[in-house]
């Protein structure tokens, strides 16, 4: 006879298993919009960068190193929190949710400042003045560009500082006159192109030079506002004082009228759309009374450096190359004490 298989009843309160071979799922984590957010600011950030190097690469090798260090922070935290975000969709509660959301601002602000700190770069014939020749040593470091004649060194030096998001190169060619003339002439490179972050770079600059019997200093648009922060702070010094101060399409930012004691010479545009000449006019009373004032007439902004059209500038009359030549035959004859 066959042998009986009996057949177990379940117990009250037993529950199935699961069945032989079967694979244990999971239900899928839902992506909520902040993580989505999460992901489009760090896509962003990638993007940004790559937009920069594009069209700004020279100056990320050239520049002072703090912009090409915020680039390559920018990429690998995006990478960093971006992959993240990918694998680990989940959503934070309570202050956490709110921490999130305020460094997702705050990363957006970052991403912004990196967009908007793009700088102009240097174009001929700047780019040519760079290179040293039988007349003119040119030096080029990680803060600063150094021109040097071969010759007889002045006792009288130039130390310069370029226009908002300006490549410093951009100023060779209109400086190099002066080089070659016989003045060291130091062109800053400043954090992130902005003059107001480099406001000790010419007391460095004095103590790098001690050969030196005195300063002219100078600057463009926003470099000029902080030349003139440095004129008024050292044309007393009792060693390597600040003797002449040289503006180009700038004015100061306060009164020095009484305070300044170096020279000035302020050379204009006559259709600068930035620096425009009723600026300019206007601040007269913030400079000394015996300021001379010299104005390029259809020179715009940017052609006080070599660095292309800049938005919200005028429209030139003259070719650039006339209006370079006017700006450095005056700047050499102020540096040199002769009437501009």
């Amino acid at each position: 006879m066959g042998e009986e298989m009996s057949e177990r009843v379940p117990a009250v309160g037993d529950e199935p298993g699961p069945a032989p071979g079967a694979e244990l799922r999971t239900a899928p984590v839902r992506v909520t919009w902040l993580t989505w957010v999460v992901r489009a600011v760090c896509v962003l950030a990638l993007l940004v960068v790559a937009w920069v190097l594009v069209k700004a690469w020279p100056v990320v090798v050239h520049g002072h190193p703090a912009y090409a260090i915020a680039l390559g922070t920018a990429v690998t935290l995006a990478l960093l929190v971006g992959v993240r975000a990918w694998r680990d969709p989940k959503q934070p509660t309570g202050w956490r949710a709110w921490w999130r959301g305020a460094l997702v601002v705050l990363s957006l602000v970052g991403v912004g400042a990196l967009w908007w700190l793009t700088p102009f770069v240097a174009v001929e014939p700047a780019l040519a003045a760079m290179e040293s020749d039988d007349v003119v040593t040119v030096d080029e470091y990680p803060t600063q560009i150094v021109m040097t004649p071969r010759g007889s060194v002045s006792a009288t030096s130039v130390f310069f500082q370029p226009g908002a998001r300006v490549d410093a190169r951009a100023y060779a060619a209109v400086l190099r006159p002066l080089a070659v003339a016989g003045q060291r002439v130091v062109i800053s490179k400043q954090p992130f192109g902005i003059a107001f972050f480099n406001t000790t770079a010419f007391s460095s600059v004095q103590a790098a030079y001690p050969d030196v019997t005195d300063w002219t200093v100078g600057g463009h648009s926003l470099g000029g506002t902080v030349a003139c922060i440095d004129a008024d702070a050292h044309d007393s010094d009792a060693a390597h004082p600040v003797r002449g101060l040289l503006l180009y399409a700038s004015y100061p930012a306060t009164d020095m009228s009484t305070s300044l004691t170096a020279s000035v010479l302020s050379i204009s545009g006559s259709d600068d759309g930035l620096a425009t000449p009723a600026k300019v006019d206007a601040a007269k009373p913030l400079l000394p009374r015996d300021t001379e004032y010299r104005v390029i007439e259809g020179a715009v902004h940017a052609y006080f450096g070599d660095y292309g059209p800049q938005p919200g500038d005028g429209t030139p009359t003259i070719s650039h190359d006339d209006a370079r030549d006017q700006i450095s035959s005056l700047s050499v004859q102020f540096v040199n004490g002769r009437p501009a």
